[in-house]
């Protein structure tokens, strides 16, 4: 027997309101209406979808999958009526996750291209790299900004666009250290302002530590780039970042760069999912000559 999708949707809505009753309110349905419509569809699929812990109903295990595949199912039932309407729309709206560590100047730099269209309205989300894959998957969201690449998953129809590489400097306020002291004299003289241990560029640090037989003071560890920013503002340390990362201190002297570079790169991806009506908006975007080095 085929899966009754007014069941579905009827389950979708209460599953995202988790109320029984206002959800029936909305839906101009009786509670004992809707109630029936779900049983149909758990009976379907085998499973019980909520379980009731007082007043309020919390997804089972089962409930949690069919969720999953609600969202997907009705995404993409929005994006067919916005895709095969699209002559009638007088904007058009793009979709964009970014990884919340990852630079704002960065961002604003990618999408500058568009953020000047009247026909374009850019909604811009941040969230860790599951939240933004599952965004993708789910459709909504159109492109996702990353400094990595996503796992290699066969399964997942993800496409990565290399937008970017730069190199990544050393910086501190001037008071703290003097530019033209060679890297491994800072690394010896200055605590250091360092990404966290699962970033590719502390990886690529430690290596050159490494290699120069220098143990550095870790005076902070950072998941945040803008967090880095303010605490290298504060004279903690001396940072590792890109240099997009801190122009306005760089252009205004508030921090200077060491002279001699590390020689670590950071790379930036856009990800998207492949689809078969992608959104022209990404096309555009993504075709564009974007070059980094006027932000650096």
């Amino acid at each position: 027997m085929p899966l009754n999708y007014h069941h579905l949707r009827y389950f979708w809505a209460v599953a995202h309101d988790g109320n029984l009753t206002r959800t029936a309110q909305q839906l101009n349905l009786s509670q004992s209406a809707l109630s029936v419509q779900i049983k149909q569809l758990e009976e379907r699929l085998g499973h019980a979808l909520f379980e009731r812990r007082g007043r309020q109903l919390h997804l089972t295990e089962a409930g949690r999958i069919a969720l999953d595949h609600a969202d997907a199912i009705f995404a993409a039932g929005q994006e067919l009526v916005a895709t095969l309407q699209e002559t009638g729309r007088s904007r058009q709206a793009l979709r964009v996750g970014a990884l919340a560590t990852l630079s704002r100047n960065f961002q604003i730099g990618f999408l500058r291209p568009i953020l000047a269209r009247n026909d374009v309205e850019v909604i811009l989300r941040s969230g860790s790299p599951a939240e933004l894959l599952e965004g993708l998957g789910t459709l909504n969201l159109d492109l996702v900004l990353m400094n990595r690449e996503p796992p290699d998953d066969s399964l997942a129809p993800y496409e990565t666009h290399q937008i970017a590489e730069q190199a990544v400097s050393i910086v501190g306020s001037p008071e703290r250290f003097d530019p033209d002291r060679p890297i491994r004299e800072l690394l010896g003289a200055h605590p250091f302002i360092l990404p966290t241990t699962d970033n590719t560029l502390r990886t690529a640090f430690d290596a050159m530590a490494s290699r120069l037989s220098v143990r550095p003071q870790v005076a902070a560890e950072v998941d945040d780039m803008a967090m880095m920013r303010l605490l290298a503002r504060e004279n903690i340390g001396l940072a590792l970042v890109a240099p997009i990362v801190v122009q306005d201190e760089l252009s205004s002297g508030r921090l200077v760069e060491a002279r001699e570079h590390p020689r670590i790169r950071e790379t930036f991806y856009a990800i998207t999912l492949r689809r078969r009506f992608p959104n022209p908006v990404v096309q555009e975007l993504l075709a564009s000559s974007y070059d980094p080095a006027p932000l650096t």
